[in-house]
């Protein structure tokens, strides 16, 4: 009998193991996601390697308009002139996120804003499949939350 229960809980806990999703609560931001204007899509992912392993990072991977003039559209609000001759379509607009636990959220980042090429600082939280992105300055009372939809 206890040979029996053994291995009856052995498979319960293999295939609640197997029914979970392969990433934790804190991947589950990982994907692509459709920003607040329709007008991009960014994909966030998880650093693997070196310093910046564990953090989360965001690229812009599709643009509603990615030309103007016929050519690539450009960082060109960038404030360092250096910058201004990167295409938006790559560019990295989320940097250093963690995930924090406590408060199901991811804190610790800013977001760059090619419109206006200012960076803010950031924190983001998921609710179903929106995800809310608030970026502000100084103390985060002071800023403007937009929600992002995932894309399938």
């Amino acid at each position: 009998m206890k040979r029996y229960l053994t291995s009856a809980l052995l498979c319960i806990f293999i295939i609640n193991g197997a029914m979970r999703s392969p990433a934790g609560d804190d991947e589950k931001i990982s994907g692509t996601w459709l920003n607040q204007e329709g007008t991009s899509h960014i994909q966030i992912f998880k650093a693997a390697n070196g310093s910046f392993s564990g953090k989360f990072y965001g690229k812009i991977i599709w643009l509603k308009e990615p030309n103007e003039n016929g050519k690539p559209k450009l960082d060109k609000n960038n404030p360092d002139s250096k910058k201004r001759s990167t295409p938006l379509m790559g560019l990295l607009v989320l940097r250093d996120f963690t995930y924090d636990k406590d408060d199901k959220e991811w804190s610790g980042g800013t977001i760059y804003d090619p419109k206006n090429g200012k960076t803010y600082s950031c924190f983001m939280k998921l609710e179903g499949t929106k995800l809310n992105v608030r970026g502000y300055v100084g103390v985060s009372l002071i800023g403007r939350t937009a929600v992002w939809t995932r894309v399938k």
